[in-house]
């Protein structure tokens, strides 16, 4: 705080303070606490409690039925048989109103029961989902790392500057375009009748269902997360002494033990925050796992989530699963730091 006083001033650094505690309770903490609290409780109604409900939710979508009905009749030409519907229907509506009145004065509302119910319904097939998709965005993070190590290590110490930026400008060109769109152009080259198999059918190949089998999800996240790999361990083997290596190659020592030996422990950090951001991304994504399986293939867990939410409207269900997946990445994220042994100082540089 001293520090940040004596670089901005007091009333700077004030309004910095204020800003970042704004940004870390209402956008970080806050919502997890909301999320947390509405998975710990749910609303049990029974008995007549269940029934009023019911018959008041009834009544609600006759008035709406209804009220159409009144649009009709005013659309029909004026006489006394048009007048007398319309009073017909406006007395039979105002009675239900009525009714839903009396109702809803002696509705009982339910009571919040706190638990960790939400947390125990997940059944087996949902847990098999949602091991399978942590299980996925690991492999996707592994495959990422494979891709992306080299193209980093180039990058940062083989090519020449001008390689170097070609190869750079490659890598960002795509992320100009939206995210949708570049799933979008995944689902067309891999589709049944997509690209892919039509080269594959050129080479005398059968066609394969890479979006039925769940592979298409694997391509698009590894290419949609791709720089969130590249670029953490670009930024830290950037940062080795180049005579290491050349040191290390005049002793004789092959390329896989100067990697192993030298430019792998140096890149931990580098390599511990790519992996937590693919992992993360992965795991979390709706998009890609949405538009790449079309419901031809199992859901990813975020999708489950997503119908508990909107379709189901179980926001309580869906908030323990949305809070079991974010302990997922938890772990993972401690698991990363504990493997490459690098503390949260390291990754921040």
């Amino acid at each position: 705080m001293n520090s940040l006083r004596r670089s901005f001033g007091p009333i700077l650094s004030l309004v910095i303070v204020v800003l970042v505690g704004v940004w870390v309770i209402g956008m970080i903490v806050g919502p997890q606490l909301i999320m947390v609290e509405q998975s710990l409780w749910n609303k049990e109604i029974g008995g007549d409690a269940a029934m009023n409900s019911t018959r008041i939710d009834r009544l609600y979508n006759e008035v709406d039925t209804l009220g159409f009905d009144i649009s009709d009749a005013e659309a029909l030409a004026e006489s006394p048989k048009r007048t007398e519907k319309i009073a017909t229907i406006t007395a039979e509506i105002d009675a239900k109103k009525s009714t839903i009145k009396e109702l809803e004065a002696v509705e009982i509302k339910p009571e919040k029961i706190y638990s960790f119910k939400n947390y125990t319904l997940m059944g087996a097939s949902h847990f098999f989902i949602f091991v399978k998709t942590i299980g996925a965005a690991v492999a996707v993070t592994i495959i990422a790392f494979i891709v992306c190590y080299p193209i980093a290590f180039t990058v940062a110490k083989v090519a020449t500057p001008g390689k170097a930026a070609l190869i750079m400008l490659f890598l960002i060109i795509p992320y100009s375009i939206n995210e949708l769109l570049r799933v979008f152009a995944w689902l067309m080259i891999l589709d049944n009748n997509g690209v892919a198999n039509l080269l594959l059918g050129f080479m005398g190949f059968d066609p394969i269902s890479f979006l039925g089998s769940g592979a298409g999800v694997f391509i698009a996240m590894i290419y949609a997360y791709i720089l969130f790999m590249v670029f953490p361990i670009y930024n830290t083997v950037e940062t080795l002494d180049s005579s290491q290596i050349e040191a290390a190659r005049d002793m004789g020592a092959p390329t896989w033990q100067i990697h192993r030996k030298i430019v792998i422990p140096h890149a931990k950090p580098g390599i511990a925050v790519g992996c937590i951001m693919t992992f993360m991304l992965s795991a979390g994504s709706f998009a890609v796992p949405n538009i790449m399986t079309r419901g031809i293939a199992e859901p990813w867990f975020t999708q489950l989530i997503y119908n508990k939410f909107f379709e189901s409207s179980n926001w309580n269900v869906g908030s323990a699963y949305a809070f079991t997946l974010v302990i997922a990445c938890i772990v993972f994220i401690f698991m990363m730091m504990r493997f490459f042994g690098v503390g949260i100082k390291d990754i921040a540089k």
